[in-house]
């Protein structure tokens, strides 16, 4: 819906749209380098200029490589919050929690609209924010929070708003994208590749937020709550790709399948939601399969709709700030949505337990030596895993791998059995399991 009475739109729109950054990193200088090249462009198809009127970042002596003397200078990111001249604040701090968190509720709560690109914030602590927007009138913009350039929040929110989704899933993680790409063409360890993602900035110095899920925890959490209903983020199967190896990569491309960290949610027949992150195997002819590098890609399914892929850059300034722009564009020309398209339910779902989920999976056990084909198998027989295709494997390192496809099971019937098999002497290593997505 539109609404001409929230707080930064009592204004003409003759008069410009005035803005305060709060962070200076990668993506609040992208939107201020973004801003100044397309000035005549943005105001044009606004209706009305954009015009940055305060910034505030940690280090106000760092050379940004931007002349920011124009502008306003807040040593506390909060004050930005409360000053009369600002009309939206673009919140670019990052983290669920304080200062950002903090920054956008005072925000909230003097009226002015906020644009964010924090998934983590609304992921965690969407309901009270949109209670919060509700409440004073102050719209809440994010769609950079989610794939970078890629406009997903727009699409799920906006064009799709007319169909009921049966599902929706992709890559929304850049840097397990590109890992997972890198070991395939090259046949490289994670380890290996991992440390080169880094050296090139697609990987922080700590990476567990990006290769162990939850980057994309956020995102998947963001989209679900938009197309079905907002979940209870501690209820949300979170697994990453560190046990996936450079010969799962080349046994399952055998098979025809390609290995992609995946977040996926599915409404369910009884109007649940089974919602998970986890490495998938998507096959080789499907659109996720032909994503590859440090690039997102989101694919929905819809009764009236059908299948709708989109793929693009999933973070870095340009696409970032282009992203956040976009909300900007979308406040100047006085539209206001509630934050997840409609008004939210007073609790969050849960999401369905993941062990009561049937599906099928490719399963890579490490043999002990001496280990036979037929004792495997009869092992997976006795724990009531139907077996599809198996075959053994042998590495130019001497290792032995029983590699299968299973037949849908219950993914609680599954990790029982993993369990057991992790402890069993016919093993060398830990199983690896991984989903068969058959996502379009």
């Amino acid at each position: 819906m539109t609404n001409t009475d929230s707080a930064p739109l009592k204004r003409s729109h003759s008069t410009p749209l005035r803005l305060g950054i709060a962070g200076l990193g990668t993506v609040g200088i992208g939107v201020i380098r973004l801003l100044r090249a397309h000035t005549a462009l943005i105001t044009q198809r606004t209706g009305r200029s954009l015009e940055i009127v305060a910034v505030s970042a940690r280090n106000r002596q760092r050379d940004r490589g931007e002349d920011l003397s124009a502008f306003r200078w807040h040593e506390d990111p909060l004050s930005l919050a409360s000053d009369p001249d600002v009309d939206v604040v673009v919140e670019l701090i990052g983290g669920a929690n304080n200062p950002a968190r903090k920054l956008v509720t005072t925000a909230l709560e003097n009226g002015k609209a906020v644009v964010t690109a924090n998934k983590a914030l609304i992921a965690l602590h969407g309901a009270h924010l949109a209670q919060l927007s509700a409440e004073h009138n102050a719209p809440l913009y994010y769609e950079a929070a989610v794939a970078g350039v890629v406009p997903a929040v727009k699409v799920v929110r906006e064009a799709l708003a007319g169909d009921q989704l049966t599902q929706l899933g992709g890559i929304m993680n850049g840097t397990c994208n590109f890992i997972l790409s890198e070991m395939e063409e090259t046949g490289r360890a994670f380890g290996d590749v991992l440390k080169e993602a880094q050296e090139k900035g697609f990987a922080e110095a700590d990476p567990s937020t990006d290769v162990d899920g939850w980057d994309t925890a956020h995102k998947l959490a963001i989209l679900t709550g938009i197309a079905f209903q907002p979940i209870d983020f501690e209820s949300l199967d979170v697994r990453g790709i560190r046990g996936v190896t450079s010969p799962d990569i080349a046994y399952t491309k055998e098979l025809g399948y390609r290995i992609k960290l995946l977040g996926v949610a599915h409404r369910t027949k009884d109007g649940g939601v089974d919602a998970s992150v986890q490495p998938c195997l998507v096959p080789l002819n499907s659109g996720l399969a032909q994503v590859g590098g440090a690039f997102n890609a989101l694919t929905t399914v819809g009764a009236f709709s059908g299948a709708v892929t989109l793929s693009g850059q999933g973070a870095g300034e340009g696409p970032t700030a282009t992203a956040v722009m976009a909300d900007l564009i979308d406040l100047g020309r006085g539209h206001h949505l509630p934050l997840w398209g409609q008004q939210p339910p007073e609790k969050a779902a849960l999401c369905v337990p993941s062990d009561t989920v049937e599906g099928a999976y490719y399963l890579r056990l490490s043999l002990a030596d001496n280990v036979t084909e037929e004792s495997i198998n009869a092992l997976l027989d006795e724990h009531k895993i139907p077996l599809k295709h198996a075959s053994l494997r042998k590495e130019a390192n001497g290792s032995l791998h029983f590699v299968c496809v299973t037949h849908p099971v219950l993914a609680g019937t599954l990790h029982s059995t993993l369990y057991a098999l992790g402890r069993h002497e016919s093993l060398s290593t830990a199983p690896l399991a991984l989903k068969i997505e058959a996502m379009p």
